[in-house]
Formats: structure tokens, C-alpha cells, sequence
């Protein structure tokens, strides 16, 4: 089965055939650095995380750009996010973006979030936008008024198409102010005047000013990845007015298209309700990673499809750590057998289970990135993995399960520990120290038994005793 996506543009699953054989430029809304991420930005990147793993899995040569969105995100007032976020903090607004950015890769850290190829800054990239506000300008789809810069969407009939919004059926005013400078309430900024006050402003052709939300991605994906890219993610509160702007102004500059497969994943409950700060149900990734580790979080978000809600709640995430575990028990003990087994014996059993392993977990995956279907394809096979080491087993037969495993579990969903997809340096020092703690329990030396586990546990290896032997995990 080829791999199909979810197109929000055409609103049915499509074939997905890149722009160029073997090659994939995908574009990521990135995150507006006035806070700490949340449990929203959490399933956003983890899901899109899990795109790029599995195209580079399917053998593209994928390029990932995600943005850092540090000037321009205009709140419905007309007021900037990063300013409001600095006078919050009575700080200069690059010292908020410097400390909120750092704090964004810290949490996507600890969630085994790869990071993108490039992560470009809107203020790194005034120039570029300016070059796209001035073609849009001399090409009629723009227009200036007292320093400020407009798409007239009047001129682009196909705004909304993404959406499925008439912005024409919208009473002036009824999202945003009314602003006498347009000629439709719902164009938008590309470029606005900055007031003598003003923090964050830059030279134009029109005057000190900054640069709108919608601008920047468009500028940066043009500039990074081409006129034309293959696949485009945000959430669906971003389609509009958000990813609606940027076709517009986007197709309005190039005459082509702008994106082949436009990606949105759905939103965060919270107990049955939409995650927002003004209903004080906010959840900031770091708060939660005092609760859980970020293997725990990803596993839960992945436990859904990225298309359906999720709801955030501490008996669910609680549940999916239970599943986790049992996987993670499976992983161990491939490890251990791994050393133990006899090198002579037939491997026929193992490579026909990891075989299936393989298409089993790919037909899921191929169907819109189907993680939580993945994911108990992996389950089942556990069982089966389990089953086979419980009998006469060769070393390379467990070799074979074992790549296979973390192969899926490990580099696509990310979901093993991560120091332990490998075999890390210190792997074989903390299995001698295992096996000699074993060694004082049969010599009933309980109080050194006891001590070293406490030891190891301070320095984040967790061990676990039970009736087949101790078991080891890096603990966070």
C-alpha cells in the first residue's frame, strides 16, 4: 500500500506523490516564543515529528523547515504577542524570544523531538518579506495606506478555499475591528506602520514599520524550500485566517501553486474542554514533565490520531504509561536475550516475525500516519516477541526481532528510551552492576542489594526486581 495523507485543501485522502522524485520539502508553522510551549504545541510537533521519521523511514531525503515566530503575530487588538509578552515580563523583547525559544527546544527535547533542518526567525528575514510585499504590490494584490501594507483579497477569489469560508457572507467587524486604512474588513496585514514608540520596527519603502504574521512563512518557505512545497502542517486553528493568507499571498506572488498536501491535526481537551489560557485550563509542556517523562507524553498523544481531539487528562496519560511499560518490558528483554542466547540455531521463525512486524506496522502508517493503529500492531507482535523468547532462541534470531523493534518503535515512533535504542557506552557497566547486585540477593546480602539499587536510581537507572531476574531502565 503507498503511503496516503489527509489533504485538507481537496478534504480527502490522496496518494502522496512529491514534487520531486525521492525528495520531500515539508514547512512547519513553528511556535510565537512569548511563553512556554503547551500540551497544544506538544501534539503539533510530536505529530509532524512522526512525518518526517517516517518519510525519511520510507528512504526521502526530507528537508524540514519549522519557523520562530519572534515579531509580527498580531493579536485581534492589533497588538504584537512578543511586545505584550515583554512588558509582561518588563524585559526587552529579544531577551522574552531568547528565553522562550531555548525554553521551546528544551521541552521538544525531553518529548524526542527531532529538530527541524532549519529554524528560521521572522526577524532574521525582513528583507525577503519586504521582497514579497513589494511584488505583491507592483502585481495589484496589495495596496499602501499611511505606511501600511494590505492583501485586498477582493483581487483573490479563491480566498477561503481551504477553509471553505466567504468572508464576503461576514459582517464587517464581527473577528476584528473595524480599520478604516481597508477596503475589506477581512484584508490583512502585510506589512504595519510602526508608531514613534514602537519597540520592534525596521526601514521599508513604506516607512518604519514591522512585518504581519501572515508574511513570514510564506518568505521563509519561498526562500528555503521553493515557490512550490510538498507538505504544509499547523493545527486547524491555523487555516484561517492563518494558512488561508498565506495561499493568497503566496499563489498571488508566484502564479503557482503554493503547497501539494496541506496537513492540520485537531485540537486539546482538557477533561472534554478546548485548552485555553483565558478558561485557566492551560498546561505548559515543562509543568506537565514534573508529572511525567516525555516518553509518557509522547506515547499518550501518539495513542490518538493526529486528526481526531485529545483529551488531556491525567487518567488517560496514566493508562497509555501502563502500555508503555509493557513495551518497554519487551525492548529489555530483546536486550538481555540478546547477550545470553546461543549463536547456533535456525533463524527461520524470527526473520518471518520480523517480516511481518514490518508490513503490518507500514499498512497503518501508510494510511494517513495511523499511529495509534501502529501502535497495537506493536503490541500484538510484542506478544509474539515474548512468546518466541520464552523457547529455544538464537543470539541472531533476537538480533533480527530486536533491529526490527527498535527500528519501529525507536527511530519511527520514538517511544523507546531513547540512551538505549543503541548500544550506549555505558550499557554493559550498568548490566555487570545488575548482575552482581543479583549475585549479593542470592547471598541474602540485602543491605548492599539495597544500597546499590538506591545508588543507581539517584544517578537515573531504575532497576526492577522480579521472579525471571532484575531488569534495568533509564529512569527520567
Amino acid at each position: 500500500m503507498a503511503l496516503v495523507i489527509y489533504n485538507s485543501l481537496s478534504r480527502k485522502k490522496e496518494e502522496f506523490v512529491p514534487l520531486h522524485p525521492g525528495r520531500v520539502n515539508m514547512y512547519v508553522c513553528g511556535p510565537t516564543v512569548y511563553d512556554y510551549p503547551h500540551i497544544g504545541h506538544a501534539k503539533s510537533y510530536i505529530t509532524f515529528d512522526i512525518v518526517v521519521r517516517y518519510l525519511r523511514y520510507l528512504q526521502y531525503n526530507v528537508l524540514y523547515v519549522q519557523n520562530i515566530t519572534d515579531v509580527g503575530h498580531l493579536l485581534d487588538s492589533g497588538e504584537d504577542r512578543i511586545l505584550r509578552g515583554a512588558q509582561r515580563e518588563k524585559i526587552e523583547p529579544m531577551v522574552l524570544v531568547e528565553r522562550y525559544t531555548r525554553a521551546y527546544f528544551e521541552a521538544m527535547d525531553a518529548l524526542n523531538v527531532l529538530r527541524p533542518d532549519i529554524s528560521p526567525r521572522a526577524s532574521g528575514h525582513i528583507p525577503e518579506q519586504i521582497q514579497v510585499i513589494e511584488l505583491l504590490l507592483q502585481k495589484g494584490f496589495a495596496y499602501e495606506r499611511n505606511g501600511s501594507v494590505y492583501f485586498d483579497i477582493a483581487r483573490w477569489p479563491a480566498y477561503g478555499k481551504l477553509s471553505g469560508r466567504d468572508v464576503n457572507e461576514q459582517l464587517a467587524g464581527a473577528r476584528l475591528e473595524i480599520n478604516e486604512e481597508k477596503r475589506h474588513p477581512a484584508d490583512f496585514a502585510l506589512w504595519k506602520r510602526a508608531e514613534a514608540e514602537h519597540i520592534m520596527q525596521w526601514s521599508s519603502p513604506w516607512g518604519r514599520g514591522y512585518p504581519g504574521w501572515h508574511i513570514e512563512c510564506s518568505a521563509m518557505s519561498m526562500k528555503y524550500l521553493g515557490e512550490s512545497i510538498d507538505i504544509h502542517g499547523g493545527g486547524m486553528e491555523n487555516q484561517f485566517p492563518h494558512h488561508e493568507c498565506e495561499i493568497a499571498q503566496s499563489e498571488a506572488a508566484t502564479g503557482v501553486p503554493f503547497v501539494r498536501y496541506w496537513m492540520h491535526h485537531n485540537m486539546v481537551l482538557v477533561n472534554g474542554v478546548k485548552m485555553s489560557k483565558s478558561l485557566g485550563n492551560f498546561t505548559s509542556v515543562q509543568k506537565a514533565l514534573h508529572t511525567y517523562n516525555g516518553e509518557q507524553i509522547r506515547f499518550f498523544i501518539l495513542s490518538s490520531h493526529y486528526r481526531s481531539p485529545m483529551d488531556f487528562n491525567d487518567e488517560a496519560i496514566k493508562a497509555a504509561a501502563v502500555g508503555l511499560e509493557r513495551l518497554h518490558a519487551t525492548w529489555h528483554l530483546l536486550r538481555r536475550m540478546e547477550e545470553s542466547a546461543p549463536e547456533e540455531g535456525n533463524n527461520a521463525q524470527a526473520e518471518e516475525l520480523g517480516e511481518r512486524m514490518k508490513n503490518q506496522f507500514e499498512r497503518e502508517m501508510n494510511d494517513d500516519f495511523n499511529t495509534p493503529a501502529a501502535i497495537a500492531q506493536l503490541f500484538d507482535h510484542s506478544r509474539e516477541i515474548n512468546k518466541l523468547l520464552s523457547g529455544p532462541v538464537t543470539r541472531s534470531a533476537v538480533v533480527t526481532v530486536r533491529q526490527m523493534f527498535g527500528q519501529l518503535a525507536g527511530d519511527v515512533l520514538g517511544i523507546l528510551p531513547r540512551e538505549q535504542q543503541g548500544f550506549m557506552t555505558a550499557d554493559p557497566f550498568i548490566h555487570l552492576i545488575v548482575r552482581l547486585r543479583e549475585q549479593l540477593r542470592t547471598l541474602k546480602n540485602w543491605q548492599l542489594a539495597d544500597e546499590i539499587r538506591c545508588r543507581m536510581l539517584e544517578l537515573g537507572v531504575e532497576i526492577k526486581d522480579g521472579k525471571a531476574g532484575s531488569e534495568w531502565q533509564y529512569k527520567r
